[in-house]
């Protein structure tokens, strides 16, 4: 192997995030740890020296963010300090040594809050910043008001693992430039205006976090959907439609926390789902998700969030559900807003230790419950799911031992952080 080069950035999100893209990028012996970072293999340095003035990048980059303030408005002086002829001092800027060559260089751009908006009435662009500096590994915008194309650029940048445009003003297709990025772990564009379908490319790359709800994005999710790495997937309040794929077992090795939630997605849950096991976050809720519970989902073994309310689910709630150690454990299980009409003792039970709520449904001789006309129209036209065997697989049979959790209230999913538009990833 050859020399390792340290090309160290001030990450702005949780260290959870972390651990998934040390995994793929360098190796979890290679993080450093104290303020959380990537650190970045290349290859073996060149016998001599390169010819090239002693801070070529750091010029380029400082013409670049001062050229690129003369362009925005800055409404809470976020830019005020990018002056000098040092831009490794300017605020959100982050410096470090580029590994071809030993250079300093800026290795990210943090303008998280600042609501830079064009000048003349005009949009901020990206291009004019995100075009301009190849050594960035991160590039965090969350809360400005970009819009416009997002720069071929990038997909050039050897480095280049995070890219946050939240809660700006982006629109049209799903981004060309995203799905040429190979090198992209962290993509973030929620709270935009995006539209049309989800690309199936959009899987296959070697993403660890994939946020992008609230935006307009239409149709099916790809049938490819379970061939994502990632592990923190947030696909809530878009106009979704179509079932949830049943590729989803095949993210069974990472797949941690998902959001389909404030979608139109139909139909029954696969089966598939049941080979979650590291799952800790399931949302499909305000859906018009149909069918009964899969007993399968009595092996999501580290689940300790399940959100199925406001759907179009019957039957028995599966007792296997409600004895999962997760849920039981100060976890919670939302089923409220559907048309079930049974629950066991061990459901029972967590209805009464406020684990499980089942309000609004049809379940007899439990209190807040529908209607007998709303039951009985809805039962006289449901639709059974095809099928109907795989309702009663479960393919942990046998082979699942239920793990001892600890007695501490779980910590809240940290994929809802991504349904607040101002939310970013802090050090």
């Amino acid at each position: 192997m050859g020399t390792t080069y340290m090309y160290v950035l001030l990450l702005l999100h949780s260290s959870m995030f972390i651990t998934g893209a040390e995994q793929r990028v360098a190796g979890s012996e290679n993080i450093i740890a104290n303020n959380g970072g990537y650190s970045y293999g290349s290859p073996a340095p060149p016998r001599g020296p390169k010819c090239e003035p002693a801070n070529v990048r750091l010029e380029r980059a400082r013409k670049a963010l001062s050229k690129f303030t003369r362009s925005v408005k800055d409404p809470n002086g976020f830019t005020e300090s990018w002056k000098g002829d040092d831009p490794c001092k300017f605020r959100g800027v982050r410096c470090s040594k580029f590994p071809e060559t030993g250079q300093q260089a800026v290795a990210g751009i943090d303008l998280n809050g600042a609501a830079l908006e064009g000048k003349s009435c005009q949009p901020a662009f990206l291009a004019g910043i995100l075009d301009t500096i190849p050594e960035l590994t991160f590039f965090h915008v969350n809360s400005n008001n970009f819009s416009g194309a997002i720069p071929n650029e990038i997909i050039t940048y050897k480095y280049f693992f995070e890219l946050d445009l939240s809660n700006n003003q982006l629109e049209g297709q799903f981004p060309q430039q995203v799905l040429e990025s190979k090198q992209l772990v962290f993509l973030d564009l929620r709270f935009n205006r995006l539209c049309g379908q989800i690309p199936a490319q959009l899987f296959q790359l070697d993403l660890d976090v994939i946020f992008i709800n609230n935006n307009q994005f239409t149709g099916n999710l790809p049938d490819n959907f379970g061939s994502t790495p990632a592990r923190y997937l947030t696909f809530a309040n878009n106009k979704l439609t179509g079932p949830i794929p049943s590729s989803i077992g095949q993210a069974s090795k990472t797949l941690t926390e998902v959001l389909f939630l404030g979608n139109n997605f139909e139909g029954c849950l696969p089966y598939q789902i049941g080979y979650l096991k590291k799952a800790t976050a399931f949302d499909v809720s305000n859906n018009k998700l149909t069918g009964p519970i899969p007993h399968s989902f009595g092996c999501l073994e580290s689940i300790r969030y399940l959100n199925l309310q406001q759907n179009h689910f019957y039957g028995e709630v599966p007792e296997m559900v409600c004895q999962l150690p997760g849920l039981c454990n100060k976890g919670s299980l939302s089923l409220s807003d559907n048309y079930f009409t049974q629950v066991g003792p061990a459901c029972r039970k967590l209805i009464q230790n406020k684990v499980l709520d089942v309000s609004n449904n049809c379940i007899l001789g439990l209190p807040n419950q529908r209607p007998h006309g709303q039951c009985t129209q809805f039962f006289s036209q449901v639709k059974p799911c095809p099928n109907p065997k795989y309702l009663h697989y479960v393919p942990c049979k046998g082979s699942y031992h239920p793990q001892t959790l600890s007695s501490a209230a779980p910590a809240p999913p940290l994929t809802y952080n991504s349904l607040d538009p101002h939310y970013f990833h802090h050090h």
